[in-house]
């Protein structure tokens, strides 16, 4: 009887091993490929974090707020940091990566993402539909997500174009990977496509170096790539269990490969542990540098969100997001979303019986910069894998992203002051109808551009699609080879310079398919 047992505690691994190929990060695009790859060779699919079903808030979308605000140092299924910016965000540490924290909307990329990169369209188009078959559904809209549907309508946010999940100009319900029954599915459904005698998978698996040696003629493969120019190849990974035993993955020599799908943080970070990226910053470190590769951490990029948050006047469900209006400017994307959430007042615990509980419906309108033109930077922030790098996003560094931030909030005013949205306002004993804001309200004068450029630097958070940092043309090849080491590639968000589309999870696996 075949066992059907695939994913295993990395305690569980011998010291040494071979591969055909060894995935590093079992995330948005790790899990794809693992699959894919699964079906004619021997993969080793390598995950920090642990598996989804150990965090119980990760199944639904009420636990989409807690999952993504609760973190620790190293445990918890979403790792935050902060920005040198001063803005707070967090990245996946689990198997299914950041597709397993999200708010799961399903999004294919805007047509213009493909333009430029020689894509086989077909491919990509039956990649997406392989991706689709296991994690998105359409969702069953409701109160505020119709709400605002109505309200981009009348905002001039036109046509309607129903439930897709094509990026198209005008307002659409996208696909969710909450199904009908409100679970969430992510990557890790698409390792059910996989040959299972072929794909091993390490939870709690942190890898901290790509084992490199210099290219010569006794040690280079016959298949290996850019035989004349490489001047290292990778062999393998060092990898550390949860009790903090070393292990080691080499690949075959007769054409393996490492594979890097650790985000737009990690397989930066981890190219410069290894001694891959600017040669100063890696001496600074003391990390002896195997191979000069300037843009390593370069071109970080992460799309500014603005937002506008109201208590509702009625009860409402947790609806993350599913409305979503794309103007013909392209310049920003208006999304909502709703969440019911404890209130945990000092007060209320002093006064009221610890029995009775009082949540809030607040409901939240949000502006995202599309296609942001200002561009950060990373760095190390240690030599301990497991920590963060150092990471600034520079936002607003460029008048061009202001701009664009000006029209959304343009757009989030047009939309609050519609019809539809008048069931959601509080109505005082003189009869007078209006808002309870939660947080920032919009500008008063919209048409004073000073003070909305203010309201986009003092408002300004993330909506967690930040990339970059190995840029195809500058870190890798179009076939996502990191140039000068042969046996390495990188396929994650990393290698891209624009978010695609209203959210990216769809074409990052995608791209692993």
């Amino acid at each position: 009887r075949q066992n059907k047992r695939f994913v295993f505690n990395a305690t569980e691994f011998p010291e040494e091993e071979e591969y055909d190929y060894i995935i590093v990060g079992g995330g948005t695009a790790g899990c794809p490929l693992a699959a894919t790859l699964s079906e004619e060779y021997r993969v080793l699919l390598l995950e920090r974090g642990g598996q989804p079903s150990e965090y119980r808030s990760l199944a639904t979308q009420d636990g989409f707020l807690p999952t993504i605000m609760n973190v620790d140092a190293y445990r918890s299924p979403a790792q935050g940091f902060t920005s040198e910016d001063g803005v707070r965000n967090a990245r996946g540490r689990v198997l299914g990566g950041s597709s397993a924290i999200n708010a799961g909307f399903y999004s294919r990329a805007h047509p213009g993402f493909f333009e430029k990169g020689g894509w086989d369209m077909a491919l990509v188009n039956r990649s997406y539909e392989w991706v689709e078959s296991a994690v998105a559904f359409k969702p069953s809209v409701r109160t505020w997500q119709q709400a605002v549907r109505d309200g981009l309508l009348a905002a001039n946010i036109t046509p309607y174009n129903g439930y897709t999940v094509e990026h198209l100009v005008g307002t659409k319900i996208g696909a969710s990977t909450f199904d009908g029954r409100g679970r969430r599915h992510s990557s890790v459904n698409l390792l059910g496509y996989a040959r299972r005698t072929n794909l091993r998978v390490a939870i709690h698996a942190t890898v901290e170096k790509i084992l490199l040696s210099p290219v010569s003629v006794e040690n280079t493969s016959s298949s290996t790539w850019l035989r004349e120019e490489a001047k290292q190849e990778a062999y393998g990974v060092v990898y550390r269990d949860q009790q903090g035993f070393h292990h080691w993955a080499l690949i075959r020599r007769d054409g393996g490969e490492v594979i890097l799908c650790a985000g737009a943080l990690g397989s930066p970070q981890l190219l410069l542990l290894s001694g891959i990226g600017p040669a100063s910053h890696l001496s600074f470190w003391g990390i002896p540098p195997a191979h000069n590769l300037p843009g390593v951490g370069q071109s970080v990029v992460d799309n500014p969100r603005v937002s506008v948050s109201i208590l509702s006047s009625f009860p409402l469900r947790s609806a993350l997001i599913q409305t979503v209006g794309i103007p013909p400017s392209g310049s920003a994307f208006i999304e909502a979303a709703s969440n019911v959430l404890p209130f945990t007042s000092y007060l209320a615990s002093a006064f009221l019986p610890p029995f009775l509980p009082i949540r809030l419906s607040i409901a939240t309108l949000m502006a995202k910069v599309a296609s942001p033109r200002s561009r950060g930077t990373l760095r190390l922030a240690s030599t301990d894998a497991r920590d963060n790098p150092s990471v600034r996003f520079n936002y607003f560094s460029q008048p061009a992203d202001l701009a664009s931030c000006a029209e959304g909030v343009r757009l989030l005013a047009s939309v609050m002051a519609s019809e539809s949205m008048s069931p959601f306002k509080f109505v005082d004993r003189f009869g007078n109808s209006g808002f309870r804001f939660v947080g920032p309200r919009l500008p008063a004068n919209l048409s004073d551009n000073g003070e909305i450029a203010d309201f986009c630097r003092r408002a300004v958070t993330t909506i967690w699609h930040y990339h970059g940092g190995c840029l195809v043309g500058k870190v890798v090849d179009r076939q996502y080879r990191v140039f000068g080491v042969s046996s390495l590639r990188v396929v994650d968000s990393s290698t891209f310079s624009v978010s695609p589309g209203t959210n990216p999870q769809a074409t990052v696996m995608m791209l692993g398919r």
